[in-house]
C-alpha cells in the first residue's frame, strides 16, 4: 500500500498546481477539490489498494454507493463526483490515462427546488415601469437591462466599470468570483440604455470609474439594487418574489430554451462547475420557445 499512497500523493500535488496555475481557481475552491479527492483516494486505497491510473468505473460507482449509504445529500454526492471527474480529466489531459473511468457516471440529481424565473413579458413590464425622465430612472433601466441581458451577479453589476465596456466589440468584461474575468455579450438595448445614462452621468463630474453611481457619486450597494428591483416589480403589478438573481436565472433559462448549449451558458454565467448550471436543464420547456437573441436584438 505504501507505494500506491506515494503515487496518490505525487499526482495530487501535480493536480493542485494544475488547479492553481492552469484553472486559476480561488484557494477555497482548490481546497474543496483536494478535500474531495483525498476522501476518494482514502476509499480506493483502503478498499482496493490501487494507484490513480488503475481505478475503474466500477470502483467509482462503489464509492458513490458508499456516499449514498452514508446519507450524504445529493448536492454533496454531485460535488464529490464533479471533483473525481475533474481529477481524471486532468490525468487524461496529461496523457496519464487513455480514457476517464468517471466519464459515463451520471451525476446525482439535486432535489433543490427550481429557481423562480420571469417570462420575457414580465421582464419587459418590470423594466417598463421605471420612469426614465430622470437620471435615476435612466440608471435604473440600464441596470435592469444589464442584469438580464448579461446574466450578472449583483456583486458583478456593482463592480462594473466604465473601462469594462467594449461596445465596439459587442461585449463587457466581468470580474467574477475569485477575480476571474470573462467576456459577456451585451444586447444592443442594454448598450443603448447605458449610453443614455452615461450622458447624464457626465454631469455628475465624478472621477470614479464605477459605471453605476448613487446620487452622491458613490458605488451602489447590493441593497440599493434589491430596492430598485422590488419597487419596479411592485409598480409592474407582478406578484412574485423578484431579486437580482431572478434576472440571472431568467437569462440562463431563456438561453437554454432558445437552444444554447449548457457549456455556453456555463461560460456566460461564470459558473466554476457545470453542476451549478445543470439545474436549468430540469425546467419545463413545453411552452413557446423564443431565443434570447431574438428578444434582445443581439448584434
Amino acid at each position: 500500500m505504501a507505494d500506491n499512497v506515494k503515487k496518490w500523493n505525487e499526482i495530487s500535488r501535480s493536480y493542485r498546481k494544475h488547479l492553481l496555475l492552469e484553472k486559476h481557481l480561488a484557494q477555497n475552491s482548490i481546497e474543496s477539490y483536494m478535500s474531495d479527492l483525498a476522501k476518494f483516494a482514502h476509499f480506493i486505497l483502503r478498499m482496493y489498494d490501487l494507484p490513480p491510473k488503475e481505478v475503474a468505473t466500477e470502483h467509482i460507482q462503489k464509492y458513490m454507493i458508499r456516499l449514498y449509504d452514508e446519507g450524504r445529500e445529493k448536492s454533496s454526492q454531485a460535488r464529490a463526483l464533479s471533483s473525481i471527474k475533474s481529477f481524471y480529466n486532468f490525468l487524461l489531459l496529461e496523457g496519464k490515462i487513455d480514457a476517464s473511468p468517471a466519464e459515463l457516471i451520471e451525476t446525482p440529481k439535486s432535489s433543490r427546488p427550481l429557481p423562480d424565473t420571469l417570462s420575457t413579458e414580465e421582464i419587459d413590464r418590470i423594466i417598463g415601469s421605471i420612469d426614465d425622465s430622470t437620471t435615476k430612472g435612466l440608471r435604473d433601466r440600464a441596470i435592469l437591462e444589464v442584469l438580464y441581458s448579461c446574466g450578472l451577479r449583483v456583486s458583478e453589476l456593482c463592480d462594473l466599470r466604465l473601462s469594462d465596456l467594449f461596445f465596439g466589440e459587442g461585449h463587457i468584461r466581468v470580474i467574477g468570483k475569485g477575480d476571474k474575468q470573462r467576456l459577456v455579450p451585451i444586447s444592443g438595448l442594454a448598450r443603448d440604455r447605458i449610453q443614455l445614462y452615461q450622458e447624464k452621468r457626465r454631469e455628475m463630474k465624478s472621477t470614479s470609474d464605477i459605471l453605476f453611481l448613487n446620487n452622491r457619486g458613490k458605488r451602489l450597494t447590493r441593497i440599493m439594487i434589491f430596492t430598485i428591483i422590488k419597487q419596479a416589480t411592485q409598480r409592474a403589478g407582478i406578484d412574485k418574489k423578484v431579486s437580482p438573481h431572478t434576472f440571472r436565472h431568467s437569462f440562463a433559462t431563456h438561453l437554454l430554451e432558445g437552444g444554447a448549449g449548457i457549456r455556453q451558458v456555463q461560460e456566460l454565467l461564470g459558473h466554476e462547475s457545470i453542476l451549478t448550471t445543470e439545474i436549468y436543464t430540469h425546467l419545463d420547456t413545453t411552452h413557446l420557445r423564443q431565443t434570447l437573441e431574438e428578444h434582445l436584438g443581439w448584434e
